[in-house]
């Protein structure tokens, strides 16, 4: 349930309605627009709440039920869109933002070099895996605390936020003491236990589309972390199976407008797993913005022809650059920055 303010409520009022409803156990969150406040309640069964509990309240113009089954992610919850401050980098607002990095930290060496040639291209957060989940229990599994070590290391030499993937519940802890941002990679989307546990953290979240997930059940696993009390989550569009074989898997791009229509939350574009191609990534990243990307990750190697995960997916320096130069007109066209 949301509850709309009065276009004139005083900021008594707000307080009134919302120590009201924190004293029937349930949480808030304050959608301050330019003309209105929008009290959204989370974690309440909405049978069990009377709306003339808070219609009679002065300052109260209406409620409204969410009629979503995603409720805290839904456009009726919040009209004003969400944007997520990491260390100054807004992901979510006017400008595009770009997360780039190898796919896998293989060395100290290696993740400096790429993280150094990434920010001099323009990129605005650093990306690599320390736990890698593998579809094969004998491929590369990643660095574990050796390889968030080297994150920590990088973003302090380039300034650059990090994100990167966390597994289980156990590892949330260890890995907030690196990263900036945690990514719940796409076999992951429906670990319930592991979106429960991150709905208690205070860190922003980076959740990827389940391969065979629909766009409703990406939703759904995000509402997982919001009801929790952690607003700070963004979706990401990654490709979804199909039975199109020349891809390594089918990037929608019409889950980027659909999203945008039916919740407030930013959505990153992956072009990298989308496609599983490295030439299929700059078409497929400028795709993503024109359809109203607020963001891009993709993956970048000094030579992706020796990486240890996902190489023929992954960009050059060289490449990267090019595909940044090219990202800026689309940007713009749409009302965006770079």
């Amino acid at each position: 349930m949301i509850i709309v303010m009065q276009q004139n409520a005083q900021p008594k009022q707000v307080e009134d309605v919302v120590r009201r409803v924190e004293g029937l156990g349930y949480k808030v969150h304050l959608s301050r627009g330019e003309a209105r406040t929008i009290i959204g309640i989370i974690g309440a069964d909405e049978h069990l709440l009377q709306p003339t509990a808070f219609e009679a309240m002065d300052g109260v113009e209406k409620t409204m039920r969410v009629m979503q089954p995603f409720k805290v992610a839904s456009r009726d919850f919040s009209q004003e869109n969400t944007v997520i401050d990491v260390g100054g980098v807004k992901i979510g607002g006017p400008q595009i933002v770009v997360m780039a990095g190898p796919c896998s930290v293989e060395s100290r060496e290696m993740l400096l070099e790429t993280a150094h040639a990434v920010k001099e291209a323009g990129a605005t957060i650093l990306r690599g895996g320390a736990f890698k989940p593998r579809s094969s229990p004998y491929s590369f599994q990643g660095l574990g605390e050796e390889g968030l070590r080297y994150l920590a290391e990088a973003r302090e030499q380039t300034g650059l936020p990090v994100i990167t993937e966390v597994m289980t519940p156990e590892d949330i802890e260890i890995v907030g003491d690196y990263a900036d941002i945690l990514q719940v990679g796409a076999r992951n989307t429906q670990n319930y236990v592991l979106l429960r546990a991150l709905g208690k953290q205070n860190k922003p979240v980076f959740l990827k589309r389940g391969m065979s997930s629909t766009i409703q059940e990406l939703l759904m696993s995000a509402e997982y972390i919001l009801s929790g009390g952690n607003m700070h989550v963004m979706v990401c569009e990654r490709g979804i199976r199909t039975f199109e074989p020349l891809t390594r898997f089918t990037f929608d791009v019409n889950a980027i407008p659909v999203i945008k229509e039916m919740s407030h939350l930013p959505i990153v574009a992956d072009p990298a797993h989308g496609t599983g191609k490295w030439s299929l990534v700059a078409p497929v990243a400028m795709a993503a913005v024109a359809a109203g990307a607020d963001a891009i990750m993709v993956e970048v190697h000094p030579d992706p022809t020796v990486a240890w995960s996902d190489g023929a997916q992954s960009l050059t320096p060289a490449r990267f650059a090019e595909m940044m130069k090219a990202l800026a007109p689309v940007a713009q066209a749409v009302g965006r920055t770079l």
